[in-house]
This record gives C-alpha cells, structure tokens and sequence, in this order.
C-alpha cells in the first residue's frame, strides 16, 4: 500500500460531530468522503424534493446538521462546515 503523505483542503480528514457521525461514523474522514456519504444516506432514504431535485428535505437525522427542513445540496457544504473539525 502507497505511503499516505500530509494532505490538505478538502482531503485533509476531519472529525464529525457526534450528529455528523449517526450519518458518516465516527472515523476521521476527508470531506470528500462526508460529502459522498451524506448522498448516500440523502439516496437511500429518498431525501431530494421531487419538484426540486436540488432541493434535500431534512428528516430527524439531517435537521440538527442543517439547522433546517430543507437546505439546496449547495447549502448542504456549508452545513457540514459546521460539524467537522
């Protein structure tokens, strides 16, 4: 396996907020990664307004990340901003 080298910006990992990590786990991840498994779970549980696919409907998971019923996916970054460090 290739040597990992010190990465920043978006593939620097980052620790999810506990309300983050009931949606990506607990493990250190790149934002990338966050971003790919929050569409996961927006897929999987059929999220995305059908009138507004840009548009993600909240449920209870995703509301206390959002800090709202529906965001648009270009929101979504900025709400996971928050949770990361």
């Amino acid at each position: 396996m290739a040597e990992t080298k010190a990465r920043g910006g978006i593939a620097k990992p980052v620790t999810p907020s506990p309300e983050l990590a009931k949606i990506v786990g607990t493990a250190d991840l790149p934002r990338s990664e966050i971003v790919s498994k929050m569409w996961e779970y927006i897929k999987k549980h059929d999220l995305q307004n059908p009138e507004n696919k840009r548009e993600i409907l909240a449920d209870a998971t995703l509301e206390p990340i959002f800090g709202a019923k529906k965001v648009t996916m270009f929101e979504m970054n900025k709400h996971i901003s928050k949770h990361v460090k």
